[in-house]
């Protein structure tokens, strides 16, 4: 399949210029157009720069713009990012790329009229080279150990230019040249102080020098170069009646020999953070790994993985908006969601002290969804939060007709126990109001076996996720038995909950029993009538496992990161789109009377009973002969081989029986795999609210009356990687060591005591 072309405009030759807007542009030079695609490798792009333009690739440095951003140049420098750049270009009509020869002597002489360069010539500029090896973070970064990398050492009672590149011994780095022009000189303005300081630092960095405050408050800064002696001086006040900054004084001419240059940057996780932000929204997934390095090539500053990961975290906040603010939001968030989709819940509560406890939202479009087309059956999951201030997510949701996701609830709390699986369920109770008995499948852990009963009393059955028992007899066995006993112990374990007649669950059980009479006992004290078919009271369509749950936290995990407020809001989107989807859809679907999966279903089974004879007893019982013999029940909507009940479609025996009474299967489906069912499931939608930062632009608007302000909750995330727990697969049970001596587990022949 054919991937879509992008041009690139490849321009070389000529410089940046900064305009008056702070936007860069690049003019003179020559300029060629390339065709490129994601099948397009790097090496090609650059041999086909190097003949276009005359020079070596291997002395070339690709540069691009992020599109609707002329501030922020990103480097090409491998295959990765050659990919990123065309993938992140592909709506675009094209994609400036700017090819840049690499000298083999660091120049960087300032095209400025008043800058420090300009008391020497271009051909007279001789230019330090700074290693960067010794470059180090932390609250300033300093620079030590200079070398000197130029033929002829000069003099050094002669004063030097300041301007040098950061590099190290194998590949010298050119410093921010869009930064040389932030500062232009006087009357010179800025929106804030804090913007001017954000120049003077860049321009700093771009000139090469580093400078200390003579004063610096709310009314006026004054600076001047930390070289002794150095004339250099800059200072900026408030202009007159407004609220901009302006520089007033300022002599841009420098002194100072290269020696005292050692006093170094200060480049703290703001500055980086601010540096990277445009890369990070463009790629969410920039690691700190990347974040280094970047800052190291371009900037030849040298930052260890932490301090990246701490600057990441500044740029995140500043795209996204303070974790802290999205709590203190929470009660105008709720009420909007309320305003925006009349008839959804969205409620919260805080502790004593006002920090965050827990918060559930339930959208009306899936309320009236799940009361109008879906089965009364819900799936109970939880998923542990990686954001700044952890949490858990609980999670209710229901498959529709075609057995797609479709979430009901959800909540945000501190922890997973069982007071909070109560309030969740209290809060669902209410917001469906459903006077069907509901089949709960869910684990029967961490409360949920004590909260279910408790608020939803006998009116509800709780059908235990199947995975989850399994993956616990799987860990409590595992030190008792081998491999190969275990896996036989879980393959009749999983016979006796498929089982769809008594005699098959017991003749598993039996098997279990034969291998180990402590296995039987851990069966049977599991509660089979909660897990195994042929016991199990409610109707749980033949779904064994809450993987429902686990379908949802793959949306969470893509918003988990957020601010609470824009994860919620992630979410809706994600919810708001799947529902939509599904209803055009189901529009463009052929007429039937069910869901097409369904429909498919239902004519293999009518295919089947068109060789099936249909004997009948008395009343409503008949029976069915094939393979084997069946007792159909018509009224009862019964089969003895429990297919018809346990999936809620009449099996072939059923229709066989259907047929011969000269009526249509499809009046005995379950209403709930209809097309209207899905369509009513569907009808209504979900409408956006107001995020997070689009509350911090809108105008203030008065408190809500009787709501505290939210503050975040007091445990936060631990600092290092996040340890997840490695369940393993029962699917893939690691074979454990056995003794070919004695025997025994946990031990070889070598080290077997027995041998001694």
């Amino acid at each position: 399949m054919a991937t879509k072309k992008v041009i690139a405009i490849c321009q070389s030759g000529g410089h940046f210029v900064t305009n008056k807007d702070g936007l860069l542009a690049y003019t003179d030079g020559d300029a060629y157009a390339i065709d490129i695609d994601q099948n397009t490798s790097m090496s090609d792009f650059r041999a086909e720069l190097a003949e276009n333009f005359g020079f070596s690739w291997e002395t070339m440095t690709l540069k691009y713009f992020l599109p609707g951003n002329k501030k922020t140049l990103i480097t090409i420098s491998k295959e990765k990012d050659f990919k990123r750049m065309v993938s992140f270009s592909a709506d675009a009509p094209n994609v400036e790329i700017f090819v840049l020869p690499e000298e083999p002597d660091a120049r960087n002489v300032s095209n400025m009229p008043a800058s420090r360069s300009s008391r020497t010539t271009t051909s007279e500029a001789v230019v330090p080279v700074v290693s960067a090896g010794d470059v180090v973070m932390g609250d300033d970064i300093t620079t030590n150990d200079y070398h000197i990398d130029m033929g002829i050492m000069p003099d050094e009672s002669s004063p030097l230019p300041c301007d040098f590149v950061l590099t190290d011994e194998k590949q010298h780095v050119k410093p921010a040249q869009q930064w040389e022009n932030t500062i232009t000189g006087v009357d010179q303005r800025f929106n804030s102080f804090t913007e001017f300081r954000d120049a003077l630092h860049k321009y700093s960095i771009a000139h090469g020098f580093t400078y200390k405050y003579k004063k610096n408050d709310s009314h006026r800064v004054s600076v001047k170069c930390k070289a002794q002696g150095c004339p250099w001086r800059i200072t900026a006040s408030r202009l007159s009646t407004t609220q901009l900054i302006c520089i007033k004084k300022m002599n841009p001419r420098h002194t100072c020999e290269r020696a005292v240059v050692k006093a170094g940057y200060r480049a703290t996780k703001g500055w980086v953070g601010s540096i990277i932000k445009e890369k990070l929204k463009a790629f969410p997934d920039y690691k700190p790994k990347d974040i280094a390095e970047d800052i190291k090539r371009e900037y030849g500053i040298q930052l260890n993985y932490s301090q990246a990961w701490r600057a990441k975290e500044i740029a995140r906040e500043q795209l996204q908006g303070s974790y802290k603010e999205a709590y203190s939001q929470l009660p105008f968030f709720c009420e909007k969601i309320k305003e925006t989709n009349p008839g959804s819940i969205a409620t919260f509560m805080t502790k004593e002290d006002s920090s965050f406890h827990r918060l559930f939202i339930s959208f009306y479009a899936s309320i009236s969804g799940f009361r109008q087309g879906c089965r009364p059956l819900l799936f109970l999951d939880s998923a542990v939060l990686n954001s700044k201030y952890q949490g858990v997510m609980l999670v209710a949701t229901a498959p529709d007709a075609e057995d797609g996701i479709f979430p009901v609830a959800f909540a945000v709390v501190d922890s997973e126990t069982e007071e909070n699986w109560v309030w969740f369920l209290e809060n669902l109770k209410v917001a469906l109001a459903d006077s069907r008995r509901i089949t709960f499948v869910a684990d029967f852990q961490n409360g949920l076996k004590n909260a279910l009963p408790l608020v939803f009393g006998d009116g509800h059955h709780h059908a235990y996720c199947l995975r989850h028992l399994a993956e616990k007899l799987n860990m409590d066995l595992k030190a008792q038995f081998s491999h190969e006993a275990r896996r036989f112990m879980l393959n009749d374990f999983y016979a006796a909950a498929y089982a769809t007649q008594p005699e098959g669950y017991y003749r598993s059980l039996e098997n279990i029993k034969s291998i180990s009479p402590d296995a039987y006992a851990w069966v049977i004290e599991s509660e089979p009538h909660h897990w195994a078919n042929a016991l199990f009271e409610g109707d749980r369509y033949n779904h064994m496992n809450s993987t429902f749950g686990i379908d949802f936290y793959s949306w969470v995990s893509e918003a988990h990161e957020l601010p609470i407020t824009q994860m919620i809001d992630e979410l809706r989107a994600k919810l708001m789109q799947s529902i939509y989807t599904r209803q055009v859809q189901s529009r463009e679907w052929v007429v039937t009377t069910l869901t097409p999966t369904n429909e498919e279903k239902l004519q293999k089974e009518t295919e089947l009973a068109r060789s099936l004879q249909v004997s009948a007893l008395h009343n409503s019982l008949f029976e069915v002969h094939g393979e084997s013999i069946n007792i159909v029940d018509i009224n009862q909507c019964d089969c003895d081989c429990k297919q018809w009940r346990l999936t809620g479609l009449p099996c072939s025996h059923a229709i066989a029986v259907i047929e011969c009474s000269e009526k249509s299967p499809y009046e005995y489906c379950s209403r709930y795999f209809t097309l209207e069912s899905y369509r009513f499931m569907y009808a209504e939608s979900i409408n956006p609210v107001p995020n997070g930062m689009m509350m911090m632009t809108m105008v203030e608007e008065p408190p809500i009356d009787g709501v505290v302000s939210v503050t975040p909750p007091p445990m936060r995330r631990t600092p290092g990687r996040p340890k997840s727990k490695q369940v393993e697969p029962i699917d893939m049970i690691k074979r454990q060591l056995q003794c070919s001596n004695c025997k025994g587990l946990g031990h070889n022949k070598k080290t077997c005591k027995a041998m001694s």
